[in-house]
């Protein structure tokens, strides 16, 4: 009984370490995958940026049909509803803390309806962080040229923190509530070019899908799986011959 744990002992190893190889490269495998869905997307984005612009009568009115729209470009004009403004806290552009300043437009009566608009970035106040900057007023018609985008992204924020001027996110429905305004599920992003010297940072970053980052994973994972193999060579191939011949 003796002479057969070696071998017991040995056929557990090859299986552990075998299920560790297989899963660690197949992980690898699949970040892989994922690095291909990812580029297939920022290949469809980028050709999207490239389409004529959506007229603003034609903007979607549905979340699956602003999906669709995403990153394509857009003119649209209206009238800013100013006293719905809101700045979003914690918001970076250019590595510097400050606040995306949010506005609704509403279209004019070819377009109808009315839409956020991600106006711009302006830095904090460092003495007073509950302070706002005010922006200048911009009586009648205005015209946006920008890109159509998701609503601006979600913060993680404590309880209550929704209200306000100052907010940490903004949820569209419970905006358009609060607000009485017939929101469009989607928000446009104000290019630099033709905006008013209102003093807000447009350095918008380009869309990023991560595909960096699944290459980053698959590497990790294959590394790993080498080492796994190595180690299973080293000690139980070559270590024991090595021994063997001394």
């Amino acid at each position: 009984m003796k002479s057969d744990r070696p071998n017991l002992r040995a056929i557990i190893v090859l299986a552990a370490a075998a299920v560790v190889v297989a899963g660690t490269a197949r992980l690898g495998v699949w970040q892989l995958d994922r690095a291909a869905q990812k580029e297939a997307l920022q290949h469809s984005l980028d050709t999207r940026s490239r389409l004529p612009a959506v007229e603003a009568a034609m903007l979607a009115d549905t979340a699956e049909g602003s999906a669709e729209q995403y990153y394509r470009r857009t003119v649209v004009r209206g009238h800013w509803v100013s006293q719905a403004t809101v700045f979003l806290d914690n918001r970076q552009m250019n590595a510097r803390q400050g606040f995306f300043v949010v506005t609704p437009l509403r279209l004019n009566e070819v377009a109808g309806g009315v839409v956020l608009v991600q106006r711009g970035w302006v830095p904090r106040d460092l003495l007073d962080r509950t302070k706002v900057p005010s922006l200048p007023e911009e009586p009648g018609e205005v015209t946006i040229i920008g890109h159509i985008a998701p609503p601006p992204g979600r913060l993680y924020e404590f309880a209550g923190a929704a209200s306000g001027v100052i907010r940490q996110n903004l949820d569209v429905d419970a905006f358009a509530q609060e607000f009485s305004l017939p929101l469009k599920p989607l928000s446009i992003v104000q290019d630099a070019e033709g905006s008013p010297p209102d003093g807000l940072l447009r350095q918008w970053p380009r869309p990023d899908v991560g595909i960096q980052r699944h290459y980053g994973y698959a590497f990790q994972w294959f590394a790993l799986c080498a080492l796994m193999t190595g180690l299973y060579v080293w000690f139980q191939l070559v270590r024991p011959r090595l021994r063997s011949r001394r």
